[in-house]
């Protein structure tokens, strides 16, 4: 196959990916080196267009990059109020307001996007409260 396009079909993307299995350690200034890397863009860019990766739950995102950090929910309080409110929100009795991810979002380096989507509370969808 040439790879004159972007990738379109599933059976290009199978076609594109055992191509690239074979030259994937080919000397990058080769003619095979630079397949390789156009291999790749063409493949990422097919698999951002259909096999997107969903992010994480806020929640749970907010208690990995605590365990990741060693920090303890009372390193909280600053972001989302007390230690009342810090433990409603871990234990999804309370959702996020706005102030709370921004806040959150500063302290945890964590991108907006992932915690201010929708997530379960008490069993139900909530939706960010402002």
């Amino acid at each position: 196959m040439k790879w004159e396009k972007t990738i379109t079909t599933e059976k290009e993307y199978e076609e594109s990916l055992a191509r690239l299995s074979k030259i994937f350690v080919a000397d990058p200034d080769s003619a095979e080196g630079m397949e390789a890397e156009l291999l790749v863009t063409l493949i990422e860019k097919y698999e951002k267009e259909h096999y997107p990766i969903a992010l994480p739950d806020p929640i749970e995102a907010i208690k990995e990059t605590m365990d990741r950090k060693g920090l303890k929910d009372k390193d909280l309080i600053p972001a989302i109020g007390s230690k009342t409110t810090v433990s409603l929100v871990l234990n999804r009795k309370r959702t996020l307001t706005i102030e709370m991810i921004r806040n959150l979002s500063a302290l945890l380096k964590l991108p907006v996007e992932v915690l201010i989507q929708p997530y379960e509370l008490d069993g139900k969808q909530e939706k960010v409260r402002v």
